[in-house]
């Protein structure tokens, strides 16, 4: 992998969930919010997921991360750092693109909560129907 000696800035989101990362070559560390990425999250699933796009590439460990992290609730800002993982990697060698894209982490799930409607129970539940 041919990977310049520079820094790559770029933004993941998912749902509610933004993540603004620094990606530099490094020895591995990631940062969230100022605070290792396993004390951030405090669950192994979400560290995985966040990791995931390293994993696939086989560059996990060399590269430091430092995240700016905000909006919707922990599992949404795992998936959004994933995204800005994966798109500060395909910046940093176009190469990657296709292999991280086969593995959809290009692609931002945008599935996010419908609102609640008038003279409904919640987005769409209905009150219950009275004959009488």
């Amino acid at each position: 992998m041919s990977t310049a000696q520079v820094r790559v800035q770029a933004t993941g989101k998912r749902k509610t969930s933004v993540a603004r990362i620094v990606l530099e070559p490094g020895d591995g560390t990631i940062t969230c919010n100022g605070r290792p990425i396993d004390e951030f999250f405090g669950r192994k699933v979400l560290v995985t997921e966040a990791t995931s796009p390293f994993v696939t590439v086989g560059v996990l460990g060399q590269f430091n991360v430092k995240a700016r992290l905000n909006g919707g609730g922990i599992s949404g800002q795992a998936g959004a750092l994933r995204h800005a993982v994966a798109r500060a990697l395909v910046e940093m060698d176009p190469n990657l693109r296709v292999e991280l894209k086969r593995e959809g982490f290009l692609t931002r799930d945008a599935r996010e909560k419908e609102r609640k409607k008038a003279g409904l129970k919640g987005a769409r539940k209905r009150p219950q129907f009275s004959k009488r």
